[in-house]
C-alpha cells in the first residue's frame, strides 16, 4: 500500500470511529441525561423511556454500533486491499 492509499484508509478509518462515537455520545448523554425529561413521557411497558435509555437502551445501541463498525471495516478493509491488488 503506497503512502497515498495508506493516508486513504486511515482517514476513512477515523472518520468512521469520529461519526460512531458522535451517536454513541448523542444516545448515551442526549437520551439518558439532556433529553431525559421529555423522553420520559414515552413508556416502555411501565418505565419511562429515558430511564429505560439510560439503563438499557444506551447499552443496546453501543452493542448495534460494534457490528456496523465491523461490518464496515471489513467494506473498508476490502475496498483497500481489492486496490492493492491492482497496483
Amino acid at each position: 500500500m503506497n503512502n497515498e492509499h495508506r493516508h486513504a484508509y486511515w482517514r476513512a478509518n477515523k472518520a468512521l470511529i469520529r461519526n460512531l462515537l458522535i451517536v454513541w455520545g448523542i444516545v448515551s448523554i442526549g437520551c439518558s441525561i439532556l433529553f431525559v425529561q421529555p423522553l420520559n413521557l414515552i413508556r416502555i411497558g411501565s418505565l419511562p423511556f429515558g430511564f429505560w435509555m439510560a439503563q438499557q437502551g444506551s447499552i443496546y445501541i453501543f452493542v448495534v454500533l460494534i457490528f456496523i463498525y465491523a461490518i464496515q471495516m471489513d467494506k473498508l478493509d476490502r475496498k483497500y486491499n481489492d486496490h492493492n491488488r491492482r497496483d
